[in-house]
């Protein structure tokens, strides 16, 4: 069975890389976003199951693709839109450490929240300019 799972992995990487590379900037960050919501929910998922090592990984994924989000920002050009991206990003990841640290899962929806409507922005945003 891990033979199978090790191959499952493989393939889901190689099809979320060519996805990507064929990618406009909007489905891009659909992606992430969507890779963000993923991992929140393993997140959930180790911190009621007192998997403290795995919640930290998968905490760590998180942070990892607020900050790119947030990095690929230009705040010089990107006015208010773009300070209100960068926010919201911030508390993002202010709160996932916070629950980290409390261990507290009922800190989780208001970040999943923020993130699934930004989701639902970009979507549009990326339907409008097709």
């Amino acid at each position: 069975m891990q033979e199978f799972d090790v191959g499952l992995a493989a393939y889901q990487q190689t099809t979320t890389h060519a996805q990507a590379a064929t990618a406009d900037p909007h489905k891009l960050v659909v992606m992430l976003i969507d890779g963000f919501l993923d991992e929140m929910a393993r997140v959930e998922g180790h911190m009621k199951a007192e998997r403290y090592m795995h919640k930290g990984k998968s905490i760590s994924k998180c942070i990892e693709i607020l900050s790119g989000l947030d990095s690929a920002l230009d705040l010089q050009q990107g006015g208010q839109v773009a300070d209100n991206l960068h926010n919201l990003y911030d508390y993002c990841a202010q709160t996932l450490f916070q629950a980290s640290v409390d261990n507290d899962p009922s800190q989780l929806p208001a970040i999943t929240n923020v993130m699934e409507n930004l989701r639902e922005g970009w979507l549009m945003i990326g339907s409008k300019a097709s």
